[in-house]
């Protein structure tokens, strides 16, 4: 038998006993006021989260990948961050991965029996060649997922970073990755259900490892976003206005860059700031390491 009684997301919160007999606007003040808790845990574990952060620059840096798991909630929010690291950093699809237990279905229909397995996130991780360059990030709001154990014991058996991200204090997950996050939000509104504060403490750093890192490898200029994919209307526009941002230029002369970089931004902020050709600023990029700042300094990393 499975013994929940110690874990803090499990637990009845006092506030909300009477949930069921509370009006409409009273639960959504209760639900505003306990979510306000949850970037307060989050500081507190800044520390080992600024630690995951530069294990996962290293990574990209060397080659690797950044492989989010997770099962439930937990795998989807990994799934989801993954996905948004495409366009908002023009990353490869397989730069930055998530995977969820029983696959690709359990995005939205639950997979009886898939989180309960160590060999299916160790399965995973072999489908995927995982290697010592690559950071492996454990997600488990209970802390105990044995899919995601399993994953993170071969994640160490092949050298691979380990990361693992939990809302509950001295988790079991703790134990089995190199870097340990805790967030413990407390007991939930709605007791047992962490997609609540324990989901929303997950996304939050999920944002922070990943934001974080791609300013680690040159991804962000200034505070913007200067290798975002323009695969559509709204952000073909949003790319000229980060042109015009970053080089305090005209409309007109950002979308002439835009269009004479093959709508590559970080290329077109380089070419105006620096009155540099395509190629020229290509190269220069290249020897910056795409770090934009380095590259207008003329500087090498």
């Amino acid at each position: 038998m499975i013994d929940l009684s110690k874990l803090t997301t499990e637990t009845r919160n006092a506030k909300t006993m009477n949930l069921d007999e509370m009006s409409t606007e009273k639960v959504l003040e209760l639900m505003n006021t306990e979510d306000q808790t949850v970037p307060v845990s989050i500081k507190k574990a800044l520390p080992e989260i600024t630690v995951a952060v530069k294990q996962i620059v290293k990574s990209f840096k060397s080659g690797g990948r950044l492989i989010y798991m997770g099962a439930g909630t937990s795998g989807r929010l990994g799934v989801l961050d993954a996905a948004e690291c495409v366009p908002t950093f023009g990353t490869d699809p397989k730069m930055v991965q998530g995977l969820i237990a029983g696959g690709q279905q359990a995005m939205t229909l639950a997979v009886e029996g898939a989180e309960d397995s160590k060999e299916l996130g160790e399965e995973d991780l072999k489908d995927r060649n995982l290697t010592e360059n690559d950071t492996v990030v454990g997600i488990a709001a209970s802390g105990r997922t044995p899919y995601v154990i399993g994953g993170l014991d071969y994640a160490t058996k092949v050298g691979a970073k380990t990361i693992s991200l939990a809302c509950n204090d001295h988790a079991e997950i703790s134990k089995h990755a190199k870097v340990a996050i805790e967030i413990s939000v407390g007991p939930e509104v709605l007791t047992g259900s962490t997609r609540l504060k324990s989901g929303t403490a997950q996304k939050m750093v999920l944002n922070m490892l990943s934001t974080v890192s791609m300013v680690g490898i040159g991804k962000v200029y200034k505070n913007l976003m200067v290798d975002v994919k323009p695969t559509n209307d709204k952000l073909v526009e949003r790319s000229k206005r980060i042109i015009m941002q970053a080089t305090e230029c005209d409309y007109s002369k950002a979308e002439k860059a835009f269009n004479s970089a093959d709508q590559n931004v970080k290329l077109a902020i380089v070419m105006i700031l620096t009155d540099l050709n395509k190629n020229e600023a290509k190269e220069r990029l290249k020897d910056a390491h795409g770090f934009v700042r380095k590259t207008i300094k003329g500087g090498t990393n």
